[in-house]
């Protein structure tokens, strides 16, 4: 079968593969340590489930405008502006189906071929395989381990080109929990208005930050307007991943050519999805902080009990609800090594210790692993137990 150059760019998302391979064990009857899907094990909050079945029964099931219902993009913006302090319209917001969506949207009508967009390392997944798509060039600047995988000013500037159109800023990180601050965020968006590049903000997990980070915008500084897009979605902080409601917030031109896109395409997110999503945006937010207090009492017990494992070291992320382990001093062809590399420990690790993770390739970070504490403390407990065990059989022999 001849298919086309641009699908045989991409691959299927790594971290789809580990939930597919995790289920083929999971239907056999084998019992698995999952930290491989990066979604909240909480229910949607009740009062977001009845706006759902109250707009079912109200038959509000038809078309809706392609860019989503009137009410839910004014609460979008209005939701942005009180807790993260932009200043949006209406015209300049559109709904999307999911984040992910909202993020192949706006790559799809601002990057063409030969052109560069900055991705930072380690990155999510669907980033470069998104450029590629189109046809222009990811461009890699790493992150460090000791600066809390924090993107820096001084490191994009010295991987931008004249080809280079886009950076994206995804804070906090996916799969690092790193949180880039206010303050190199400002340098970056000044950095990008002075060489005429967009910045790109993914704001997923905006309201999962810990200790001293908060929730921020990069859409909250001023004269962002013109330079910045954002990206969020109501998977994480909301609970919904499945309901696929997204959405971008960016200039009014841009915004008409991602409508234009989707109207060829997805045409308007599922309506119940909206309205769901209205409750969402203008309800009560008590869930939130709940979640938040649960993620951090994980990420202690995560990270604590990684560090105690010999081979393995791991830092405190400063968000979302990932960590994201060093083990490189356990790979090679040396008599310590467990694995030549993270992804032959990442199917190791699920075949015989059945652990579900992402090996950090995936992820434009070798010699790591990421894992989500997205699961209760019952199984973060247990898959500990079984990541010791493994290290310390696989040392012994």
């Amino acid at each position: 079968m001849q298919l086309t150059d641009r699908i045989n760019r991409i691959q299927i998302s790594p971290t789809a593969a580990v939930i597919a391979a995790a289920d083929q064990l999971k239907a056999k009857g084998v019992d698995i340590a999952d930290f491989g899907p990066g979604e909240p094990d909480f229910p949607t909050p009740d009062h977001i489930k009845q706006a759902a079945i109250k707009a079912i029964n109200d038959n509000k099931t038809k078309y809706t405008a392609t860019p989503g219902v009137m009410p839910l993009r004014e609460a979008i913006c209005a939701w942005h502006e009180r807790e993260l302090g932009s200043s949006y319209e209406p015209k300049e917001c559109v709904t999307n189906v999911g984040g992910k969506h909202s993020i192949f949207n706006v790559i799809s009508v601002l990057v063409q071929a030969g052109d560069e967009v900055i991705v930072p390392a380690p990155y999510w997944v669907s980033y470069p395989d998104i450029i590629k798509y189109t046809g222009a060039t990811p461009v890699v600047v790493e992150t460090r381990a000791e600066d809390g995988f924090a993107v820096r000013a001084a490191d994009v500037a010295k991987a931008i080109t004249p080809k280079t159109k886009l950076l994206i800023l995804d804070s906090p990180s996916n799969p690092t929990g790193g949180v880039t601050p206010p303050e190199e965020c400002a340098k970056l968006l000044d950095l990008c208005k002075k060489r005429n590049i967009w910045l790109m903000g993914d704001e997923c997990y905006s309201h999962f930050t810990y200790g001293n980070n908060k929730p921020f915008s990069v859409a909250s500084l001023p004269d962002s307007r013109n330079h910045v897009i954002i990206i969020g979605s109501m998977s994480k902080t909301f609970a919904m991943t499945g309901w696929r409601l997204g959405y971008t917030l960016a200039p009014a031109e841009l915004i008409t050519a991602t409508v234009k896109l989707q109207s060829q395409s997805t045409s308007n997110p599922t309506s119940i999805a909206q309205y769901a999503a209205l409750a969402a945006m203008t309800g009560p937010m008590d869930s939130v902080p709940a979640m938040l207090a649960e993620y951090a009492r994980r990420r202690r017990r995560i990270v604590d009990g990684l560090n105690a494992i010999p081979g393995i070291q791991c830092g405190e992320p400063g968000g979302a609800f990932y960590v994201f382990p060093n083990v490189s001093a356990s790979l090679g062809t040396g008599p310590n090594a467990l694995a030549k590399d993270c992804s032959e420990l990442a199917t190791l690790l699920l075949e015989k210790a059945h652990v579900a993770l992402v090996a950090g390739a995936a992820f434009g970070a070798p010699g790591y692993l990421r894992l989500s504490y997205a699961t209760s403390i019952e199984r973060i407990e247990e898959g500990l137990r079984r990541i010791e065990k493994f290290f310390s059989r696989a040392v012994a022999a």
